[in-house]
């Protein structure tokens, strides 16, 4: 029996994202290799030990991905108790977020139109990198500035709207081309790709943070909040289930507390007002 097929199409047919499958695909993968031992054989401390064996070099987030996919393996395909495995909390770092001369000086510096288009539509959209990838010209409704994501995650649709400069941008590119996707003929372009292009716009454009298509979704979000977005409008647009999860957003941004006046400037002004008095 081929067990590694058997949860990749369980995956599929709970309607997890792709990313989801493959992810879970690399981690259970890895984890049977490690154990050398067949499924039907595997037991709650193989997996402990091939946790324990990612704590020298993985992340915290990395780590608990690998536990959810072989907790996931064990209890729904081999039919296996899991046991009681604690994992360690996910880490609470804040995105990275770039300032709106950033985004500017990224789009700017793109190679090509449809790497101009690629950035500028994920950051005026707040689009993940795989819904950007799947996006069709029939999801976009050119005359209201709109589109759909279909089947993001979670499985759900939802609507997004466009800047009409990005409209008109994209239906100018279209022009002449016979595209199924907006960025692709007849088959979706890889997230892979689209990472390369963000990854080589940024060293460009000399941007020392680290710029990735999820940077460009956490810097509209909080661009957005800078401006006085009310956050239940902001998790509709990102498509998040729950709040807590727009919540990061309300981090005080690096441009607000530049704005803060000091208050030894404010100490330093009264004393002087009084030597002066």
């Amino acid at each position: 029996m081929n067990y590694l097929q058997s949860m990749q199409n369980e995956l599929k047919f709970r309607g997890l994202s792709p990313l989801t499958v493959r992810n879970y695909s690399f981690f259970v993968d890895k984890f049977i290799k490690h154990a050398g031992k067949d499924p039907e054989g595997l037991a709650p401390e193989d997996a402990k030990n091939y946790l324990a064996s990612l704590y020298d070099t993985k992340s915290k987030n990395t780590i608990m991905l690998a536990a959810a996919a072989l907790k996931f393996f064990y209890t729904e395909i081999i039919k296996v108790d899991f046991g009681e495995i604690k994992i360690p909390k996910k880490d609470k770092s804040l995105p990275s977020v770039l300032t709106k001369e950033e985004v500017r000086k990224l789009i700017d510096t793109a190679d090509t139109e449809k790497s101009r288009l690629i950035i500028s539509l994920l950051y005026s959209t707040g689009l993940r990198v795989s819904e950007l990838v799947n996006l069709k010209i029939d999801d976009i409704n050119f005359q209201e500035n709109t589109g759909w994501v279909r089947r993001g995650k979670g499985a759900k649709d939802r609507l997004f709207a466009m800047s009409p400069t990005i409209s008109q941008y994209i239906r100018e590119y279209l022009e002449g081309r016979e595209h199924k996707y907006v960025f692709s003929k007849e088959e979706p372009l890889t997230t892979r790709n689209i990472q390369k292009i963000i990854k080589f716009t940024s060293h460009k454009a000399g941007i020392a943070k680290r710029v990735t298509p999820h940077t460009l979704r956490h810097s509209f979000a909080t661009h957005l909040l800078e401006q006085g977005t009310d956050i239940r409008i902001i998790q509709t647009m990102l498509g998040h289930s729950s709040l807590n999860t727009t919540q990061v957003y309300t981090h005080v941004s690096s441009e607000q507390i530049k704005k803060i006046q000091n208050p030894f400037d404010l100490l330093i002004s009264s004393a002087i007002a009084q030597n002066v008095g």
